[in-house]
């Protein structure tokens, strides 16, 4: 029984406390009344790989939940049946800020309650709910390789998910909160009716396509008395009754900005405000928040009133900086921003004072403080215990869509300069990955801002956090980041400006990398088409696409067609950037390794120490591109049978591989396995065999098991067994999968013809 009963439910009942401790980080909302991004580092799979996740899915993490949960009786009537039968979709729908969060949490206890399972995810953005699912995954018993696979995009993410969920040995809820862009759901087949629990999903959205089938129940504002009694709980020392009707009133009982108005009433240091000095604030721009509460769709305007009330007060303190400060984060995303973007390096990057009102320099830590002491942001912990700050998705959006048009891009281009200012170093050293990881969110965001004055030096910043993904291995991340970066360029500034040309490059890069060789092939040569067209044949840009377009052609097996586009892209970067160049450089490295593989032995022991020696002398031996020509001239080494003198190159590659990227990395694997091949060449077939497992399950760890270079893993692997004469497990992988190695492939991939002479069918 609940003493309270059905529409008073006790605070012990209904909210949660986070404290962070050690590397535990609490963080704040990115949308409605929710503290979304929660970093959770998973045991870390014997090579060293690691991957982001939620700290808990098994906490419901509700900002502001109220003191007692008011009104709502019937519908926690019925969800309350729900979670007792243990099956089915229910969606609670309503505009931004009507309380969907806070009933999804009296769910989630009533679920414990019952002895369920109770598991909680974010939908609010992909990375999010992504992140959050595969955590799902490892909480209902998910292998930790089965997560880290799914996490790098290349395994069927969502039937992980649902396997376990469904294979659960407990009834469960599943709690799916601020699933306001449906089609996150539906993209990734995240939404699943199951006759082991059931599934709660909060939305805005009340007519989506994916609800049909599901229980829908709406969600509206609060009655008055109701909605005063909210006040009233949660400032109880701040006015009467009737007073808190008055300002529950001009609020439209919304139960977001009633919470928002009763903890700040509660919570004010500077000022000692009642709910009558509050009401006197509310007068002073009545028609704006009644008009914006009169429509679902605009309910988040009626909560920026609530927050401009705040502003208003630090400017009357004398601090109306921290309204410019408030904007200028408002480019950003909800995700903890790393506090260096507002240090003393970045801030001396940017022009403050050029923004309206203009933000001096000496003011920055006073109006920083001011959004702070008055909850407009909080301070958390990000990987590493870098020190953030925190703003709430919704706040960042209704604040950046109510700076003033002719402002909007002076505030965009000082938020790029400020991100620009905290990259990480584009020299050729390991790069910072948790880094990277606080800062490619801000870009993401950033270039949803930009306009046409402000494109292209986001789109700059862009994509060379892009390629620092891109380098850590990462390569599902950097398909998004360059898809978004190219297709914000061609919006703004057409499909053939050299911007968007510079991002579909990237993204060709990328998708090569993860295997989508074809889709690879097609975006590379229209890249290519587009520049020729609009630099010219000769110009570097165009040199560096002919480069590029070889690599998924060769890998495809049409070596003679690949040949021709890379010695093209030699001979024009000669001429126009010179031998020492290091796009000429980086050419000629990736041509030892083809030179090598179709037969041109002449030409590859001519070009391999030359290539090698030019390298070394232009960019040093721990350049990446050093390093590409140290892997393919011990694999051509391989071919021209000199096994001795490969292994020592193979071994030096490995061992720079392994300095410029860490131990777990595609690359990594990638030298490991002409390691192993020179190995065995060597007659050390055992250490053959080991290193050469290793390689194969590092490729189907990080790259998934379908892609195509763990498919040519799993055959290299087959002729080392065979070679160590463990004949039956040869057999075995090569019935597996030589026929999908000569689809990719090609029947005369050399690899292919040396392993087929192996297998007895």
């Amino acid at each position: 029984m609940n003493p309270a009963g059905p529409d008073d439910v006790p605070a012990s009942r209904t909210s949660v406390e986070g404290h962070a401790s050690e590397q535990g980080r609490v963080y704040q909302a990115a949308r409605d009344q929710l503290i979304t991004e929660h970093h959770h580092h998973y045991p870390q799979p014997t090579t060293g790989g690691h991957w982001p996740g939620p700290d808990s899915v098994r906490v419901a993490l509700a900002e502001r939940v109220p003191k007692i949960l008011r009104n709502r009786s019937h519908l926690r009537a019925a969800l309350t049946t729900a979670i007792r039968e243990g099956r089915g979709i229910h969606v609670v729908h309503g505009m931004g800020g009507c309380g969907k969060t806070s009933l999804a949490h009296w769910a989630f206890q009533e679920a414990l309650n019952q002895d369920r399972v109770a598991l909680w995810v974010s939908a609010s953005d992909r990375t999010t709910l992504r992140a959050a699912m595969l955590a799902v995954a490892a909480d209902r018993g998910a292998a930790p390789g089965e997560v880290a696979a799914a996490q790098l995009g290349q395994r069927a993410a969502a039937d992980l998910v649902w396997h376990y969920l469904e294979r659960s040995p407990q009834p469960w809820l599943l709690v799916i909160d601020n699933a306001d862009e449906p089609s996150l759901l539906e993209e990734g087949g995240w939404l699943r009716a199951s006759a082991a629990g059931t599934v709660l999903v909060t939305s805005r959205r009340s007519t989506a396509a994916l609800w049909h089938g599901a229980s829908l129940h709406r969600l509206d504002v609060l009655p008055l008395d109701d909605a005063a009694q909210v006040l009233c709980d949660l400032a109880p020392d701040a006015g009467s009754i009737q007073d808190a009707k008055s300002v529950a009133q001009r609020l439209g009982c919304l139960p977001l900005a009633l919470n928002l108005a009763g903890s700040y009433l509660a919570h004010q240091l500077l000022e000692s405000w009642t709910m009558s000095d509050y009401h006197d604030r509310l007068q002073d721009d009545a028609a704006g928040l009644i008009d914006q509460g009169a429509h679902a769709q605009d309910g988040r305007h009626l909560v920026s009133r609530t927050w401009q009330l705040t502003l208003d007060g630090l400017t009357a303190q004398g601090l109306p900086e921290a309204t410019t400060l408030l904007r200028l984060l408002s480019c950003f995303a909800a995700d903890p921003l790393p506090l260096t973007v507002l240090g003393r390096g970045a801030v001396a990057a940017a022009d403050l004072e050029s923004l309206e009102p203009p933000l001096p320099v000496d003011q920055l830590e006073s109006a920083l403080r001011g959004l702070l002491d008055h909850s407009l942001a909080t301070q958390c912990a990000g990987p590493g215990a870098v020190r953030c700050i925190q703003l709430h998705g919704l706040l960042l959006e209704s604040v950046h869509g109510g700076i003033p048009a002719p402002q909007r891009a002076g505030y965009v281009r000082v938020a790029t300069d400020l991100l620009r200012a905290v990259l990480p170093a584009q020299d050729p050293v390991p790069v910072d990955t948790e880094q990277l990881r606080l800062i490619t969110p801000h870009i993401t965001a950033l270039l949803r801002h930009v306009d046409e004055a402000t494109v292209s030096p986001a789109l700059g910043i862009a994509l060379q956090v892009a390629q620092r993904v891109h380098e850590t291995g990462d390569y599902a991340a950097a398909i998004a980041l360059t898809t978004l970066a190219g297709d914000t360029s061609q919006r703004l500034q057409g499909a053939t400006h050299p911007d968007t040309l510079g991002a579909r490059h990237q993204q060709g890069d990328a998708l090569r990398r993860l295997g989508r060789l074809a889709e690879a092939e097609r975006l590379l040569r229209h890249v290519h088409h587009e520049r020729t067209a609009v630099l010219g044949a000769g110009h570097p840009d165009t040199l560096r696409t002919a480069a590029l377009l070889s690599l998924p052609l060769y890998l495809l097996g049409r070596h003679d067609e690949s040949l021709a586009w890379l010695g093209g892209a030699i001979e024009g970067q000669r001429r126009a950037l010179g031998e020492d160049h290091v796009d000429t450089l980086r050419s000629r490295a990736l041509n030892l390794e083809f030179l090598a593989e179709t037969g041109h032995t002449d030409a590859f022991v001519r070009e391999g120490p030359e290539t090698v020696a030019g390298c070394e002398r232009a960019l040093g031996s721990e350049h990446p591109v050093t390093v590409i020509a140290y892997s393919n001239y011990a694999l051509g080494l391989l071919h021209t049978a000199a096994p001795e003198e490969a292994e020592a190159a193979a071994r030096r590659a490995l061992d720079a591989r392994i300095r410029l990227h860490g131990p777990d990395h595609p690359l990594v694997y990638s030298a490991k396995l002409v390691l192993s091949w020179a190995l065995m060449l060597d007659g050390r077939h055992r250490e053959a065999v080991l290193m050469m497992r290793d390689a194969t399950a590092g490729r189907e760890r990080l790259l998934g098991p379908q892609h195509p270079l763990t498919t040519k893993a799993r055959i290299l692997l087959a002729e080392r067994l065979a070679s160590a004469g463990e004949h039956d497990e040869a057999q075995q992988l090569l019935r597996a999968n030589l026929t999908a190695a000569e689809g990719i492939y090609g029947v005369n991939d050399p690899d292919v013809i040396r392993v087929r002479a192996l297998y007895s069918d």
